[in-house]
């Protein structure tokens, strides 16, 4: 038996081993305390939320790596699709106690030089700090980097409240949508009646509630069709000054055709070299057709080259020819109207470029009428709105979903998850405004769109504030705080993007 050198209780010709013993110190750590009351409160204390792993945890409570934890930390990129913001009142306490501590009182952008390594720790003389003081301070939304745009059309009311992150791009910070048929009855009355008038004013309300809560640095709140063709639309938007506070303009359908286009340029590929995109709505439809040449700008808009506005949509053609039963004749009726309507509008004739297999020219288009038919063909038991936007349709495919369309009677369309029964007496006046459409403009593929003005308005406002060269600049500097904003895109909250 080897001897054993006295007081080391090892054998003597035993070197000692550092990293076994470290290995085994790791192990101990590791296993579970068994009847361990200290073991216990260690428990109770490691599961007490810190800054940091509020920050990176996707679900309350959830354990990550620590490894992991610190990679997530960095620019704020494990907040991906989470809100900005806390509780108004803490995330307000936390940011006035964090910017007290800074030396120079924080920047414009509220990364002062007092966010250094122990910043809202309670080291380095922050001591009386609150502990997520840091935390909330950096994920405050920046003022001048909050915009709103809303969209009140003769069938819907919608609202886009976002943020700019990567350059031409934005994440949604809260959004609202409903259908109150601000044009019913118009095309009969030449009036907006008090009943569309007291629900458009509801939604409105809704709206006015979710501006004033939130640091916008700036808003474009327009109205459309309906507005611009009743006699009493100036009328009504007075009123709607003064009960809500907001003050909406009234577009021209020139207007109304650049916004769609500037909505949906990050679908049209750099394969592109025509396009045809269209904006079905309640009571227009704005046609535009856009040319790409070798030189493409950076607003899509620049390369339309006709356009056109028909004074038609779901809700007017619907109203004439009767929405709820739709035979294949009324269908037939429905669809020679809009060809009438396409035939006055002066355009050259468009397609693909005369090489094999070309792919450079294809429809686009941004309506609650493609959308639907998007969903029915993807068979969504619950309209998504991220699988719908951007998805393809071969031609056979729209033809196919229509078809199945005239085939279901009122009740059929309405229990639909994806129409239901505020659109199922509009939905087939819209497939005939589509039909006329492709008819004019044959392309075997087209693109659907879950998008359309609001995202056109927060395009051009965030443009025109050079907010995505700043973006640039910032993340060209180096600094991880500003990048972190920058590279927040989580997916916005599901709403109907689209009009008609």
């Amino acid at each position: 038996m080897a001897a054993v050198a006295a007081g080391t209780g090892r054998p003597e010709n035993a070197e000692p081993d550092a990293h076994a013993r470290k290995r085994k110190r790791r192990r101990s750590k590791s296993r579970p305390p068994q009847n361990n009351p200290a073991g216990e409160v260690q428990a109770a204390v490691s599961e007490q939320p810190s800054p940091r792993q509020d920050a990176v945890s996707t679900e309350p409570g959830a354990e990550q790596p620590r490894g992991r934890r610190r990679k997530k930390n960095r620019g704020g990129r494990g907040l991906q699709g989470r809100p900005l913001t806390q509780s108004k009142a803490s995330a307000s306490v936390s940011a006035k106690s964090a910017t007290a501590k800074s030396p120079d009182g924080g920047g414009r952008n509220g990364h002062g030089t007092g966010h250094g390594k122990d910043a809202g720790s309670g080291r380095g003389g922050q001591s009386g700090a609150h502990p997520h003081a840091a935390l909330a301070h950096k994920l405050a939304p920046v003022r001048e980097e909050l915009y709103a745009a809303l969209d009140l059309g003769t069938n819907n009311c919608r609202l886009l409240i976002a943020q700019p992150t990567r350059p031409g791009q934005f994440r949604v910070v809260d959004a609202f949508s409903r259908i109150v048929r601000l044009g019913e009855g118009l095309a009969a009355t030449g009036k907006l009646s008090q009943d569309a008038m007291d629900r458009a004013v509801e939604a409105l309300r809704i709206c006015a509630g979710k501006l004033a809560n939130k640091p916008i640095r700036r808003m474009r709140l327009i109205a459309t069709e309906a507005c611009r063709a009743a006699t009493n639309g100036e009328e009504f938007l007075a009123r709607v000054e003064r009960e809500t506070g907001l003050s909406l303009e009234i577009i021209d359908r020139e207007t109304e055709a650049r916004l769609a286009v500037s909505g949906c340029s990050s679908l049209v590929g750099r394969e592109a070299r025509s396009v045809v995109l269209f904006d079905i709505g309640g009571g227009s439809s704005e046609i535009a057709v856009i040319r790409i040449d070798d030189n493409r700008s950076s607003r899509l808009a620049n390369h339309i080259t006709h356009w056109t506005s028909l004074p038609v949509g779901v809700v007017t053609l619907s109203e004439r020819h009767g929405g709820r039963d739709v035979t294949n004749d009324v269908f037939a009726a429905m669809v020679a109207e809009v060809e009438g309507m396409l035939a006055g509008f002066d355009c050259p004739p468009v397609g693909p470029s005369r090489r094999a297999g070309a792919e450079d020219f294809y429809l686009i288009g941004t309506s609650g009428t493609v959308t639907t038919l998007a969903g029915l063909h993807l068979g969504l038991s619950k309209y998504d709105r991220r699988k719908v936007d951007g998805v393809w349709l071969t031609d056979a495919e729209v033809g196919a979903m229509q078809e199945k369309l005239l085939s279901w009677d009122f009740a059929g369309r309405a229990a639909n998850p994806c129409i239901g029964a505020d659109r199922a007496d509009l939905v087939l006046a819209g497939c005939a405004i589509l039909e006329a459409i492709r008819r004019r403009w044959p392309s075997p593929r087209m693109r659907v769109a879950d998008r359309g003005l609001r995202e056109g308005l927060l395009t051009d406002m965030m443009a025109d504030d050079g907010v995505w060269r700043r973006i640039r600049a910032r993340r060209g500097s180096g600094s991880n705080r500003d990048e972190g904003h920058a590279e927040m895109a989580g997916h916005p909250p599901a709403h109907r993007g689209a009009k008609g």
